[in-house]
């Protein structure tokens, strides 16, 4: 498994998320309260595949009236997924073990049963936050080199590797042409038939 894997990047996937929950309680509290105004629930919980593709629930800021329909988004949903606080959550998921800051963002399970095997290798770790296809330009890459960029990420992960995506994360936060795709668009459901 490496020293990396298995003791350095579970450390720092710890301290990030504990630092999240301890620092940024005032946001996460208000977020919270102005979601219960606005949605009438606050967090929006869906299943999702994890490490070794297990199932486990996603926790995010809710930003949609309605799941799935983009034309539901109020400007409050908008907000938070501009500003990227919608993913705030995901530190719950990180410290129960389900995620890590930096991997391959968690699919849903329904896309299971169309990946390739050397798609499904994106598996052997843990899904995160951010990760190499998102800092290659996210929802704009075509399911194949999305879910190649994960499977090449999952078998050569390493200190510098995740340092370099977490770089290269930080500035699209604040890059409106990425946040707009974000908020107006979602790629279409994967359902590319499985091929040996």
């Amino acid at each position: 498994m490496g020293w990396y894997r298995g003791l350095v990047k579970p450390a720092i996937d710890f301290a990030f998320a504990f630092i999240v929950l301890c620092i940024g309680w005032p946001v996460l509290t208000l977020v919270f309260l102005v979601n219960r105004m606005v949605f009438t629930t606050a967090l929006f919980v869906q299943e999702r595949i994890g490490q070794n593709e297990e199932i486990f629930k996603c926790f995010k800021f809710r930003s949609m009236k309605t799941a799935g329909d983009e034309t539901s988004i109020p400007p409050w949903g908008k907000f938070l997924r501009f500003s990227s606080l919608d993913e705030l959550p995901q530190a719950i998921n990180i410290l129960r073990g389900e995620m890590s800051l930096v991997g391959p963002r968690p699919l849903l399970p329904e896309y299971l049963p169309h990946y390739t095997e050397e798609q499904r290798k994106r598996h052997i770790v843990k899904p995160g936050i951010t990760g190499l296809a998102q800092v290659k330009g996210r929802n704009t890459l075509s399911w194949e080199e999305s879910l190649r960029l994960d499977a090449m990420y999952a078998e050569r992960i390493t200190f510098w590797l995740d340092l370099k995506i977490i770089v290269l994360t930080i500035p699209q936060v604040f890059k409106f042409g990425q946040v707009q795709q974000r908020e107006n668009t979602s790629r279409t459901a994967f359902n590319k038939p499985n091929k040996e």
